[in-house]
């Protein structure tokens, strides 16, 4: 994630070599375990490091406590769920509007549910940390990517693609949110993306009419 980490909770080295990238990815899955089975207060980096099967000494060399961690393991997922929707989009220029929603949505929501109770203990992690450059940057990320797949459709109005791919985003991630806070059933799950492909198709057919940058005109005056 192209983001500069608040000083405190900077890593202490980036893993270079095989070797190490495989001792840096046991200690992020030993992580989600612990959060997972004890929750966030109770995590520390000596459980981590007991569950990875490394020492103490080798955790510090890589996070000094149980923020910097945190902090590596949130900007770990937000990098690979980016990766993810930036491929969904360029797969998709080019294609009707509503095939963009759709894979939109269904990219967005498919990759926060696969393992759900991961993003429910990461979302609790988060809580604690100072991860506001984080958000920034995967928030830049998702714009660039569905700005870029919106400017290939045959979508003549383009003259508010910037707010409404920002909208669009908005809906999708708060709706996404607000599921996983409430705990919904699955079966209502579902039925909420199909609602919610629904109305982002009927809202960007209303904004190629036209008929926002109309409205928005008309709330200024």
């Amino acid at each position: 994630m192209d983001a500069s980490p608040p000083r405190h909770l900077k890593a202490r080295k980036t893993p270079r070599q095989a070797r190490s990238a495989s001792t840096v990815d046991a200690i992020f899955e030993a992580a989600i375990q612990v959060l997972l089975r004890d929750g966030t207060h109770r995590l520390t980096t000596t459980r981590v490091a007991e569950r990875a099967g490394v020492s103490v000494g080798t955790m510090y060399q890589y996070f000094p406590h149980k923020q910097a961690l945190l902090y590596a393991l949130n900007e770990r997922y937000l990098d690979r769920l980016a990766e993810r929707m930036e491929k969904v989009c360029r797969e998709r220029h080019g294609n009707s509007l509503p095939d963009m929603i759709a894979a939109l949505v269904n990219g967005y929501w498919e990759a926060k549910t696969e393992r759900s109770e991961v993003t429910r203990a990461l979302y609790s992690s988060a809580v604690e940390l100072d991860n506001e450059a984080l958000i920034n940057a995967f928030a830049r990320r998702m714009d660039a990517a569905t700005g870029a797949m919106l400017e290939s459709a045959p979508m003549p109005n383009r003259a508010n693609i910037d707010l409404v791919k920002v909208t669009l985003l908005s809906v999708i991630f708060g709706t996404v949110r607000n599921v996983f806070e409430r705990n919904l059933p699955a079966e209502e799950q579902g039925a909420i993306r199909e609602e919610v492909i629904r109305m982002c198709v009927a809202y960007l057919s209303s904004a190629d009419d036209g008929r926002m940058e109309t409205r928005a005109s008309s709330r200024s005056a």
